[in-house]
């Protein structure tokens, strides 16, 4: 714990302290209605223009100067710039929302805010965490204006989070994180409840790729597979003995798994195929193993079906690397967390196989990401992301607030 948190023996005990920068009530409400206007008009990646100028023109209203990333979607904002340290230069905090929604059609009944945009959602709470940020931003903005922001802090909404390999990386291109010593974010997480975080040093996510397979061959009658490359056999056999043969070739500690979501081949039952295609995922916990994956899979591949006779052609997608959180980042977020509302309101939290490409900026600058809980207490209906049902205790976005605007107070304390 930090030196500021531990002010008081109460203090120490809780965690608790007297931050400014707590959301007022009328904000409070204001962001409420901000999230649902973006939960009504879901836009998916590189398309997020509506949203783009509704974050542009809140920011411009509290007198920041937002701007558009190159793409045309997307900004980033700096706040605090203008007040150097005496000791020099400040590293800037940054803070960081995706904005993008997904591509199907949102199931929720009851809500005034479900979307009005056909097989668009808002189903991975983006929308939330465009919200978070933006709250934050503004009452960060108000706290310079005091004279009370200890260090500049670069608000960025990122686009196509949801495209691989990630949107973070047009951000990278465009100077992003120039300036920057360190990034923070947030993800929701349907299992922790609402006013909670949930956090881990190390690995919070999973590495993720995109595989797809096309496998070629004389086909022939099904009479007569001795005459023909059997196409059939082989892609089963590269489906069921490529993942097997990976895993023994890695540490299994790093958790490598190539799992597949199609597989097609032939039209007829007596005519053996020309040609068979299979598509999957590639999900790594482990960052050495997820760089040795692509060649570990290709050679893979080639064996299966070169035993079987079959020519192979191979798409491997690079898709996110795992958010690995960085100790003293996430020790931040901890006392962030802990000043705010106690250390009762952070829980341990276990590795996903999700894949996040917030993961490209820690390969920049040490950062960490939390789970923000937006479970209803009490709640015991299963929820999860990426489905049009998906929806969140909107009390989990003063929570979201109050834990970035306490790191950035901390964190200008330790930098």
């Amino acid at each position: 714990m930090s030196q500021l948190i531990c002010e008081s023996e109460e203090a120490a005990l809780s965690g608790m302290v007297q931050l400014p920068g707590t959301l007022p009530e009328s904000l409070r409400l204001e962001l409420i209605a901000f999230r649902r206007d973006l939960h009504m008009h879901p836009e998916l990646g590189n398309q997020e223009f509506r949203t783009t100028a509704a974050i542009k023109a809140r920011l411009e209203q509290a007198g920041l100067a937002p701007r558009v990333l190159p793409s045309g979607t997307g900004l980033i904002c700096d706040i605090g710039t203008d007040r150097p340290r005496r000791d020099g230069v400040r590293p800037m905090l940054a803070i960081r929302a995706d904005i993008d929604a997904l591509p199907i059609p949102d199931t929720k009944t009851g809500v005034p805010y479900r979307s009005t945009v056909p097989d668009r959602a808002h189903a991975c709470g983006h929308d939330v965490h465009t919200t978070v940020v933006l709250g934050a931003g503004l009452v960060l903005a108000d706290l310079d204006r005091q004279g009370l922001l200890p260090q500049p802090v670069r608000l960025i909404f990122q686009p196509a989070e949801e495209m691989m390999p990630g949107g973070a990386l047009g951000v990278i291109e465009a100077g992003g994180l120039g300036g920057v010593g360190s990034i923070i974010a947030v993800h929701c997480d349907p299992k922790v409840d609402a006013g909670r975080i949930g956090l881990r040093t190390g690995p919070i996510t999973s590495a993720c790729d995109r595989l797809e397979i096309s496998l070629a061959g004389p086909g022939g009658h099904t009479a007569r597979p001795h005459l023909t490359t059997d196409l059939v056999t082989a892609v089963a056999r590269v489906a069921t003995d490529v993942p097997a043969l990976v895993a023994r070739r890695v540490d299994a500690r790093a958790g490598l798994a190539v799992t597949w979501g199609r597989i097609e081949s032939g039209h007829a039952c007596n005519v053996i195929p020309q040609r068979a295609e299979l598509a999957g995922t590639v999900r790594c916990l482990d960052l050495d193993a997820w760089h040795e994956a692509p060649d570990l899979i290709h050679a893979a591949i080639d064996e299966i079906a070169t035993l079987h006779g079959a020519k192979s052609e191979i798409n491997y997608v690079r898709g996110v690397p795992p958010v690995v959180n960085e100790h003293s980042v996430t020790e931040l977020l901890t006392d962030a967390m802990a000043a705010r509302r106690g250390l009762h309101a952070i829980e341990d939290t276990e590795q996903s196989l999700g894949g996040e490409d917030f993961s490209w900026y820690l390969e920049q600058v040490p950062g960490a990401m939390a789970r923000l809980g937006v479970r209803t207490p009490g709640d015991t209906a299963r929820r999860d992301l990426h489905r049009g049902d998906f929806d969140v205790d909107e009390a989990a976005i003063e929570a979201g607030v109050e834990l970035f605007t306490a790191a950035a107070l901390l964190g200008g304390h330790r930098s």
